[in-house]
């Protein structure tokens, strides 16, 4: 099985450094963890009024278990290029783009926080196809717009110890929790999720053992922002978001930033999303978050549906644009 472990500033899989000896430009980037946000792998709508919305084109119908066997078909091709994590969530994200008014309903957990026998299949099935190829999951737990679905703190409590209790019961050793997609989004309806209070959660789920062993944990930070002092005191590693920057410059002096927050001390920085690209420039956000030694993460939301993004189903979930493979290109010429 696959093993992600930290030391320091870098992330090991099976006791490795990732990317051994490589580095681009100068810069080092043994130890990164290059990575794409591909949430909606495990996606299902089970509200009847919007789940047409998500129909394959060819069939006219939203298909769960196909979007599962084709998410596990591409992702070699990914490996390929040196991508070794990919962002999950059980809550999912976001499908239709930006869009504030979320009617769907796509959630792991029922209202008090049990699983959804049928969704955890389908995360099973993802996090094992990931471990087979080496890859690494960084499996977030709750996204705003879908965490109104859970009825209360206890039930909140109650999904994340099944989620990090499921991880440690199946053994699997290739997963880094999120605690929740963006804590600082003024949109979670439940306290414990906003930032004043999820560090309680990071503590909760490293709390949880079995064997001697626990799970690696964060959460992470909306575009733009820099992690809250509670959050770098409790976190393994610390996440960040890129929406929002157009200037790569800034993506640079995030990194910095978010090293000189009271409490850091030597552990891996990642942008786990970020949808700005301009991957054929010497000077864009990936380079940038590379130059300041921070792992950098791949977000395409796509103008059509089944054509260009990740994040919006139905996905083509293959390197099928041209903006993609010149992603995919970077990667592979950064990570050798």
């Amino acid at each position: 099985m696959t093993h992600i472990t930290i030391d320091g500033e870098r992330f090991l899989i099976d006791g490795e450094p990732t990317y051994k000896g490589a580095s681009f430009r100068g810069w080092p980037v043994e130890g990164l963890l290059m990575n794409v946000r591909m949430v909606q792998a495990t996606f299902d709508d089970t509200n009847p009024e919007t789940r047409d919305r998500w129909a394959y084109p060819d069939t006219g119908v939203w298909d769960p278990e196909r979007n599962v066997r084709e998410f596990l078909a591409a992702m070699p091709e990914y490996r390929d290029h040196g991508i070794l994590a990919v962002t999950l969530n059980f809550q999912g994200g976001n499908p239709n783009r930006y869009d504030r008014h979320q009617p769907w309903i796509n959630t792991a957990f029922t209202a008090q926080g049990e699983f959804k026998p049928d969704y955890l299949d389908r995360m099973r099935r993802v996090i094992e196809g990931l471990d087979r190829l080496g890859m690494v999951a960084i499996l977030g737990v709750f996204y705003f717009g879908q965490d109104e679905h859970l009825t209360d703190e206890a039930a909140v409590l109650c999904a994340l110890d099944n989620a990090i209790h499921w991880v440690l019961d199946q053994g699997y050793g290739n997963v880094l929790i999120e605690v929740n997609n963006e804590c600082d989004v003024p949109r979670y309806e439940h306290e414990i999720l906003q930032p004043q209070r999820v560090h309680e959660l990071i503590e909760r789920a490293k709390g949880i053992t079995k064997g001697g062993r626990r799970l690696l944990v964060g959460t992470s930070f909306k575009g733009n922002s820099i992690p809250t002092e509670n959050v770098v005191a409790v976190s393994d590693f610390l996440l960040i978001h890129g929406n929002g920057v157009l200037d790569p410059n800034r993506i640079a002096q995030m990194v910095g930033e978010t090293r000189q927050v009271p409490g850091y001390r030597p552990m891996p920085i990642l942008f786990n999303e970020d949808d700005h690209f301009d991957f054929d420039k010497e000077w864009n956000n990936f380079v940038a978050a590379v130059s300041r030694y921070a792992s950098w993460g791949y977000l395409e939301c796509g103008e059509n549906n089944y054509h260009d993004g990740h994040q919006s189903p139905p996905v083509q979930w293959g390197l099928n644009t041209e903006r993609k493979r010149d992603f995919a290109r970077l990667a592979r010429e950064m990570t050798g």
